[in-house]
């Protein structure tokens, strides 16, 4: 199993990734996918130093020429996008699969035209929309800023957004 976590938050990469989750999930190395991080070096640093494990962060198109290495690696990986639309794009529009079938949301900022779903976690009708095409696709969403910390499953929520 190369892929042994998948989350999104908008920090992508901070110390309760790194320390909590690695408590409950195997993980030898992170791949962070987000355009604007991996097109800035200084963002790139940060992350890489907030980790302490192998750490990559790389473009959307870098990640779908490297995910057959990812998969095929002996290291496990955690798969983490900073938003929900970025993971659609993996999970769903470029077919990406794997062995885990949850994905863990963490902080999603408080924004202009979001739904206050619990304790920094709020998401946009868009997405939402990126949620329900995950969860169509058979994923099951849990929002959970931390492993003892979780306000509930996307079926807790998708009512509010008209699904």
């Amino acid at each position: 199993m190369a892929v042994s976590f998948i989350r999104i938050g908008d920090r992508m990469i901070h110390g309760q990734t790194c320390t909590r989750w690695a408590k409950e999930y195997p993980c030898t190395g992170l791949v962070a996918v987000n355009d604007k991080a991996a097109n800035n070096e200084v963002l790139k640093a940060a992350y890489k130093a907030a980790s302490g494990k192998k750490t990559f962060v790389w473009t959307m198109d870098a990640w779908q020429k490297k995910c057959g290495k990812v998969l095929a690696s002996a290291d496990q990986y955690f798969l983490i996008t900073k938003n929900p639309i970025d993971m659609k794009k993996i999970l769903v529009d470029q077919g990406f699969t794997c062995d885990v079938k949850t994905v863990i949301v963490g902080p999603c900022n408080d924004r202009e035209g979001a739904v206050k779903l619990g304790n920094n976690q709020s998401i946009t009708q868009e997405e939402a929309e990126a949620f329900e095409a995950m969860y169509q696709k058979g994923y099951k969403i849990k929002f959970a800023l931390l492993p003892d910390v979780s306000i509930g499953t996307w079926e807790d929520f998708r009512g509010k957004f008209g699904f």
